[in-house]
């Protein structure tokens, strides 16, 4: 679903229309800087509306008690610093990113609380201490992205019993997803499932990375995780439909769209979470004192309508086991 400008603004408060008296409160309220190294788009405005009913059970508003300054680096991570430390000028009292954006926020200040919602291991990442005592000026929430992807591979094959190739998908921006292709790798060969990885790192090399595994003869796919692939799901789930590819995805916003299965945990529940610690630091708690927190929910969920457009019998096994399951 493509985000018009005007619907854009809309989701961002509509702040250019607001009258001088309401943007003159607005200068007198406490700035919260939403950054993501992504691009702006559907599955951005998702997670905002998750963090925004995170923040209201905190009992923030935007454009009643707090204000928001989004900034996206459009898939270009070189950016962030710069966006960084134009928050910083803008006096955030806290920052929330993902993991790319917390960490340039790390590197630029030591004194600005900083949120993230990270799908890999923060401690491995450095950017806390330990979990619960992490220390400094960050903390967070992680899901457990990329430390799925064993198991990912394994749902994968018990609904494509029969392909021999399986196509991986990978956009290597960030600690989860480097890891997530090395454990992938392993895993297959100890079972001596053939893989064919392709890195892409914009829309046109997604197009050209499904022809090259349709040229290679792969039977099922793999999608990565990672923020890129979010932003484009959609473009992906119509790609694995064109190529017939039984694919498996990390979040169900995927499956949503048409994809045939996802396992993982909630991002969306990621960044209400996030949004309630940011209203936590408003109130004046301590990033320090915040433990990180985990999500600890897994979630399988089937599209039986793409399965039977490709044909697939899903296993009752696996059917059994899924949370969800979309006719």
């Amino acid at each position: 679903m493509k985000v018009r400008r005007r619907e854009f603004i809309t989701l961002l408060g509509g702040v250019t229309a607001w009258p001088l008296a309401a943007r003159a409160q607005q200068s007198t309220m406490p700035v919260i800087g939403f950054l993501r190294s992504t691009s702006f788009g559907d599955f951005s405005a998702h997670l905002i509306t998750a963090f925004r009913n995170g923040l209201k059970e905190g009992g923030f508003v935007e454009g009643q008690n707090v204000a928001v300054e989004y900034r996206f680096a459009d898939d270009h991570p070189d950016r962030l610093p710069m966006l960084v430390t134009d928050l910083i000028n803008r006096k955030v009292a806290v920052i929330v990113g993902n993991t790319n954006a917390a960490l340039a926020a790390k590197a630029a200040t030591t004194t600005v609380p900083i949120v993230f919602g990270s799908g890999s291991d923060p401690v491995t990442d450095g950017l806390v201490a330990s979990l619960s005592r992490p220390g400094g000026n960050v903390t967070g929430v992680t899901f457990l992205a990329g430390e799925l992807g064993t198991k990912r591979l394994e749902l994968l094959r018990e609904v494509a019993p029969k392909a021999t190739t399986i196509a991986m998908l990978v956009h290597l921006d960030s600690p989860e997803a480097l890891a997530e292709r090395r454990d992938v790798e392993v895993a297959a060969q100890a079972i001596r499932q053939q893989l064919i990885v392709l890195d892409v790192n914009s829309d046109q090399e997604i197009e050209t990375a499904f022809a090259t595994f349709a040229q290679r003869g792969s039977g099922a796919l793999f999608c990565g995780v990672s923020a890129f692939f979010n932003t484009h799901r959609e473009r992906i789930v119509a790609l694995a439909a064109r190529h017939s590819l039984p694919a498996i995805y990390i979040f169900r916003e995927f499956v949503s769209a048409g994809g045939l299965m996802s396992y993982g945990t909630s991002i969306t529940e990621a960044y209400r979470q996030a949004g309630i610690y940011a209203g936590r630091i408003l109130k004046g708690e301590r990033t320090a004192d915040l433990p990180v927190m985990q999500s600890t929910k897994f979630e399988l969920l089937i599209n039986l309508k793409t399965a039977r457009t490709l044909g697939l019998d899903i296993p009752p096994k696996l059917l059994a086991l899924a949370d969800e399951v979309i006719e």
